[in-house]
Parts: C-alpha cells; sequence; structure tokens
C-alpha cells in the first residue's frame, strides 16, 4: 500500500471515532436531561413555549405542560428542550431592557454633571475643533477677501 492509502483510512478512522464518541455525549446529555424533566419543574420546548410540567407519559412519547392557570398543552415529549432554572441576579446587572436603558442614562447624566463641573479651558481632544480655533479666520479666508 502507498502512504496516501493508508493516511486515507488513518483520517477516516479517526472521522468515525469523532462521530462515535460524539453520539455518545449528546446520548448522555439527552438521558440527563430526561432525568431532569419530573412533573412539576419549568420547562422550556423548542419553539419557545414555557410552562410547568404536569405529566410525561413515556408510553405515548406525549408530555402535558400548564402554560398559565388551567391551560394545558399536549406536546410531544421529544419537544421539551430544557428545564429552566432561575438563576440568581448579580448586582448591577439588568434584568431587562428597561432597567438597561435606566442604567445607561443614569450614567450618562453623570457624565454630564461631571462635564459641566469640569474646568471651562480645556484642550481640544483629537479631531475636534477648539473655540480659539473657530473663532478665527484661517489665512485662506484672509486670502480670499
Amino acid at each position: 500500500m502507498d502512504p496516501l492509502s493508508i493516511a486515507m483510512l488513518a483520517i477516516l478512522g479517526v472521522l468515525i471515532f469523532f462521530m462515535f464518541r460524539n453520539s455518545r455525549k449528546r446520548k448522555a446529555q439527552q438521558e440527563e436531561l430526561r432525568g431532569q424533566m419530573v412533573p412539576g419543574v419549568e420547562v422550556m420546548t423548542n419553539f419557545g413555549l414555557f410552562g410547568t410540567l404536569i405529566t410525561m407519559d413515556t408510553v405515548a412519547n406525549s408530555a402535558e405542560i400548564e402554560i398559565s392557570k388551567g391551560v394545558i398543552v399536549k406536546v410531544h415529549s421529544q419537544t421539551l428542550a430544557k428545564v429552566v432554572v432561575e438563576d440568581e441576579a448579580v448586582e448591577g446587572t439588568p434584568r431587562s431592557v428597561e432597567e438597561a436603558m435606566e442604567i445607561a442614562n443614569r450614567e450618562a447624566a453623570e457624565r454630564e454633571v461631571g462635564d459641566e463641573t469640569s474646568p471651562a479651558e480645556t484642550k481640544p481632544e483629537f479631531g475636534e475643533l477648539s473655540d480659539s480655533d473657530a473663532s478665527q479666520p484661517t489665512e485662506s479666508k484672509k486670502a480670499s477677501e
């Protein structure tokens, strides 16, 4: 056998190895998820429906989810994507877009107050015109007059 054929067979063997390994990992994750799916937990489906798991029928491969008080939906059990776990909110992190906008507006207002209390004569940043430059005509303006 020539070296090219040996290399091709080795690459094929590596690909098959990774394929089986990923399959086992996925199956283990699925089993772990099924172990967490017990009646009473908050779940999310593949299509974004949130609710409380009421019953799980493994024979019929279906599950009943209560999405609001008195509203029960029957779905295929494979549509249950994950168990929803409430994470503890970290201090200072917004929980919604409105909260994030409120924090951003408050920080902007604090910066504006800080700018008003700074000395009036500051050097302009790169690309900014200073007041003294704007009031003095340039040489090209003088020449045209």
